[in-house]
C-alpha cells in the first residue's frame, strides 16, 4: 500500500493531517522523544504531546512520562488492528439494533399548504438552479422572485419565464429571464430547475388570500422532464413574447443542448456566421463523434418566430466538408448526432 492510500485510511479513522504525520513518524522510529517527532513531522513539541495523548487514548501509541525527556512509543500494528477489530465487533450488535433499513431518498415529494412556504420554495429552487429554469407565475407575485431570477440570469442560467394574468409587459421585467412571455389568463404556478426538481401549485394558491389548495414540491429525475414538456407544450405557445436577452459571449461551450440551441438562434439572427464543435455520438451506430463544423440551420420553438413542429423540439443543422447532418440533444434518435457538448464560436 502506498503512502497516499495509507494516509487516506488513517483519515477515515478520524486522523487530521498533522496527526497522520505524527503517527507515521512514530511508526518509523518505534520509540522516540517529542522533539524528534516535532522535527520530522514539522510541528511543535507542545502539539506532539497533545497529539500523543489523543493517540494514546485511541490505543495507537503509549506515552511514558515517568522518564525525562518523555518517551513516546508506537504500539505494534498487529496489536492496534486487533484492538480496532475487537472494538468494532463489540459495537456491532448495538448498531444493528438501532438500524432501520431504508432505500436512498432519490425521489421525494413534499406537500405545501401555505402561500408563504410556496414562495420560499420557489425562491429556493431559483437560487439553487445551475443550468436551466422554467417558471410560470402570476404578475402579482413576480416581484417576490425578481431578485432571484436576475441572479440566475447573471450566473448563466437559461430562464424561460411565463408571466400570467396580464396582457401588458410588466415594467420590472428587464433582466429577470432569458426569454419572457405573458398571458392574460390564470394558469398553475410551475417551476422546474435543471429538469429534476420543481413545484406545481394551483393558480389561486398564489393569488387568493384564502385558499385551501395545496402545492407539490418534487425531486424526481423522471417527473422533471414531464413537467418541462407540459410547460413548453401546453402553456408556452399561448404566451406572447415580450423580451429576449442578448446572446452570450463567444466562444461558448455547453453541455445543456437547449441552451446551445437558444444561443445559436440568437447569434444567427444577428447574421453572424457560426462555427461549432460537436462532441457526442452517432445515433445510428452509437460510435463517438467529434466534429468541427459550420451551423447552417437551427430548429426551435422557444423564441419567436418558431420554426419547429412542436415547442420542445430543438436541433442544429451542421455542415462539415460539404456533408450536412442534424444534431439533437440527450436522447436524440431522429437526428444524425446526439450531442453531449457543443462549442459555439464565430466562423
Amino acid at each position: 500500500m502506498d503512502d497516499a492510500t495509507l494516509r487516506a485510511h488513517l483519515r477515515r479513522f478520524g486522523f487530521s493531517e498533522k496527526e497522520v504525520d505524527t503517527y507515521l513518524t512514530l511508526l518509523a522510529h518505534g520509540e522516540t522523544k517529542a522533539s524528534t517527532v516535532a522535527d520530522v513531522a514539522g510541528v511543535s513539541k507542545r502539539y506532539v504531546y497533545s497529539v500523543s495523548e489523543t493517540l494514546a487514548d485511541r490505543g495507537f501509541v503509549e506515552v511514558n512520562d515517568h522518564v525525562v525527556p518523555t518517551r513516546i512509543r508506537a504500539r505494534p500494528p498487529e496489536t492496534v488492528v486487533d484492538q480496532l477489530v475487537t472494538d468494532a465487533e463489540a459495537i456491532k450488535p448495538a448498531l444493528e439494533a438501532r438500524y432501520t433499513r431504508a432505500e436512498p431518498a432519490t425521489n421525494q415529494f413534499e406537500v405545501v399548504k401555505s402561500r408563504e412556504t410556496v414562495l420560499k420554495r420557489i425562491q429556493g429552487l431559483i437560487a439553487d438552479c445551475e443550468s436551466e429554469l422554467t417558471l410560470s407565475i402570476p404578475i402579482g407575485r413576480l416581484s417576490d422572485v425578481a431578485d432571484e431570477l436576475r441572479a440566475a440570469v447573471d450566473r448563466g442560467v437559461l430562464v424561460t419565464l411565463l408571466i400570467t394574468e396580464t396582457d401588458e409587459p410588466p415594467e420590472d421585467c428587464c433582466g429577470v429571464a432569458s426569454i419572457t412571455r405573458i398571458w392574460g389568463e390564470p394558469m398553475p404556478a410551475m417551476v422546474t430547475a435543471d429538469d429534476r426538481v420543481g413545484l406545481v401549485a394551483p393558480a389561486e394558491m398564489l393569488t387568493s388570500t384564502h385558499s385551501d389548495t395545496q402545492a407539490i414540491v418534487f425531486s424526481h429525475p423522471q417527473l422533471g422532464p414531464v413537467i418541462v414538456g407540459s410547460f413548453f407544450g401546453n402553456y408556452w405557445p399561448v404566451g406572447t413574447e415580450v423580451a429576449v436577452s442578448e446572446p452570450a459571449s463567444l466562444p461558448l461551450t455547453e453541455t445543456n443542448f437547449r441552451i446551445a440551441v437558444v444561443e445559436a438562434t440568437l447569434w444567427c439572427r444577428t447574421e453572424t456566421p457560426l462555427a461549432a464543435r460537436i462532441e457526442g455520438r452517432w445515433t445510428e451506430t452509437n460510435e463517438p463523434v467529434d466534429l468541427e463544423c459550420r451551423i447552417v440551420g437551427v430548429t426551435q420553438g422557444l423564441i419567436e418566430p418558431a420554426n419547429s413542429q412542436f415547442p420542445i423540439e430543438a436541433s442544429l443543422t451542421i455542415d462539415t466538408d460539404g456533408e450536412t447532418y442534424t444534431v439533437g440533444g440527450e436522447g436524440a434518435f431522429i437526428e444524425d448526432i446526439e450531442a453531449e457538448r457543443v462549442t459555439l464560436n464565430k466562423a
